[in-house]
């Protein structure tokens, strides 16, 4: 029985044509799984929003590398994306994330010498993740032979703490300090401090308010009350413990405090060489002040001495005869 031509056999291999580098980068993270392969490090570094940072990733032997026989990935996990990525034969780094597009950059220069740090500028918030760094080189079999794991810590600068001139006291003898911060990140510690003996107030007597603004950072407000006393000075600190950075304001209710008004009229006391000139000053002024009233005194009754007083018109009459 007759079963007809076979149909041809294809020569060569069928070429696997991958769009996407997140799906070459799996294929090749699978090629060799089980070879030997360079140790993951693991670093940490921090950066400031709003500035640029570098991760490093730098090829530990060798100074001269020809990119062609490498594929480097830089991606983050949670969630699963590719921030850039380099492939042999292009003539730069591509990007498949908006988030990270005219952001994330590798320098070809640096690749050929070896280091495949990413440049990442204008950080935000979101860039707090693990970024993963992996090379995987031809001539070794498709097999990776770096691989980099680095944390980002993302901070922002706290402003200057601003300290509310207290009121009067309450009835029930207190009085009530407000300090304010903003723009800042991570969360802050906020302490008040009793500057007469620079001990740390009780956190009971404190209330702290943290909540994100509009920009996703922290603003702060913090209530101190405390008994009311003839000298009062404390001082209000905001730290940032992943900046290592202490921000203080301090306020002082003296002796001389007027509370009157509702308000506290602090004047600093002048010292001895200050009173002598203000003195001098102040009594110059009233000199100046009592010459041109007697000035004007001697001229006002220099000018009345010589005015005869108004004169009447008496018209003239032609005499006509009697009448």
């Amino acid at each position: 029985m007759s079963r007809g031509p076979r149909p041809p056999r294809p020569r060569g291999r069928p070429t696997l044509r991958l769009r996407s580098p997140v799906l070459l980068l799996l294929l090749l993270s699978g090629l060799r799984a089980d070879g030997p392969r360079a140790g993951i490090q693991e670093k940490e570094v921090q950066g400031m929003v709003g500035s640029s940072v570098e991760l490093s990733c730098i090829y530990p032997e060798g100074t001269n590398f020809d990119l062609n026989d490498f594929y480097v990935y830089w991606q983050i996990n949670e969630p699963k994306t590719v921030v850039t990525y380099y492939l042999p034969g292009n003539s730069s780094p591509g990007h498949e994330d908006n988030h990270y597009q005219h952001r994330a950059e590798l320098s070809l220069h640096r690749m050929e010498r070896g280091d495949f740090s990413l440049q990442l500028r204008n950080i935000t918030l979101q860039d707090e993740q693990r970024f993963h760094c992996v090379v995987i080189r031809k001539s070794k079999g498709f097999d990776k032979v770096l691989e980099v794991l680095v944390k980002l810590h993302v901070a922002a600068n706290y402003s200057m703490p601003v300290v509310s001139t207290p009121t009067a006291p309450s009835q029930d003898e207190e009085v009530t300090f407000t300090c304010t911060s903003t723009n800042g990140y991570p969360q802050p510690k906020v302490y008040w401090v009793n500057r007469t003996d620079n001990s740390l107030l009780d956190e009971a007597l404190q209330n702290n308010t943290v909540f994100l603004n509009e920009r996703g950072l922290y603003n702060v407000v913090s209530v101190l009350r405390v008994r009311w006393a003839p000298t009062v000075n404390v001082q209000c600190c905001i730290e940032n413990e992943l900046l290592h950075q202490n921000l203080t304001s301090s306020s002082q209710i003296r002796e001389d405090s007027d509370f009157s008004s509702g308000r506290i009229t602090d004047i600093p006391p002048f010292k001895d060489q200050e009173r002598v000139p203000v003195v001098l000053i102040i009594l110059g002024t009233l000199a100046l002040i009592t010459g041109v009233a007697v000035g004007l005194l001697c001229r006002k009754r220099c000018s009345c001495g010589n005015y005869t007083g108004a004169r009447s018109a008496r018209p003239e009459f032609e005499p006509n005869g009697p009448l």
